[in-house]
């Protein structure tokens, strides 16, 4: 059977009252002067004029204990097996504390939710176009010190020394001409080589491609990477390499966007 809510002159039930006593006569709940109150709490009981049982056998039960309290503070103190007076008020401060707490935590509810009457939700409106709106990559402000000047000068040292690697006789062989380069697959191949790697040499990546064309894309990739925040770019001293690191937490393998990309050709 679900507990009876009642409330009686102001008090929610006997422990109510018992606060309501202690806060009245200015006193410490913890060390209740237990004549007065018992005294105070008895005649509030006797003044009742509610005919429910049910509250007033609360009450009633209360007072009992109150008497039980006085009277065995009249005899001699009680000593526990660690040889301390046990104070037989105890259990009613650790019950009057306990409903204490759960009454200010029942008010402070209570305030959010008069609170949260006066708030009122409104469907968005807001259009697609300007909620899908992002503002312009600035350059400046994601490579940081890393300015183009440094990465064309990474980029060129590496051009420059494919160039030194042709063969003079059979560069003047006739050229075959290669496929269009796929800027999307080489991002794509180069976060797999991030994610895989995860902090790896930006010279060292773009030596590894087979022609100038891969180079150039490659190094676009690199660029793309960079603008939609999948890697980072960090060099400890000036003129040496850079290192790229991946922002990608460990595991993470998520689709890239790569709309509006094109493709090129050698």
């Amino acid at each position: 059977m679900a507990g009876i809510s009642y409330k009686l002159d102001n008090f929610e039930g006997p422990l109510d009252l018992l606060l309501h006593l202690i806060e009245k006569n200015k006193v410490s709940i913890y060390d209740i002067p237990i004549v007065l109150i018992t005294q105070q709490y008895l005649d509030y009981v006797s003044h009742m004029e509610t005919e429910d049982l049910n509250v007033v056998s609360e009450f009633l039960v209360m007072a009992a204990t109150l008497i039980d309290i006085k009277s065995k503070m009249l005899l001699p103190a009680q000593v526990n097996e660690e040889g301390e007076e046990e104070d037989p008020r105890a259990e009613l401060v650790a019950r009057l504390l306990e409903y204490k707490m759960y009454k200010c935590m029942a008010q402070e509810l209570l305030t959010l939710e008069e609170g949260a009457a006066r708030h009122l939700f409104k469907v968005s409106t807001v259009p697609r176009e300007v909620a899908e709106y992002q503002p312009p990559v600035d350059l400046d402000e994601l490579l940081g010190d890393l300015n183009l000047a440094k990465l064309q000068a990474v980029f060129e040292s590496v051009i420059k020394r494919r160039a030194d690697k042709i063969d003079p006789i059979r560069s003047r062989f006739g050229t075959i001409r290669r496929e269009p380069v796929s800027l999307e697959n080489r991002i794509k191949s180069v976060m797999d080589y991030a994610r895989s790697h995860r902090k790896f040499s930006f010279r060292h990546l773009l030596e590894r491609q087979g022609d100038k064309l891969a180079v150039v894309v490659t190094f676009l990739a690199v660029l793309e990477l960079m603008k939609m925040g999948k890697i980072h770019l960090t060099q400890e001293n000036l003129f040496e390499d850079m290192n790229i690191e991946t922002l990608e937490p460990e595991g993470e393998s998520g689709e890239l966007d790569l709309e509006g990309l094109d493709d090129f050709e050698g």
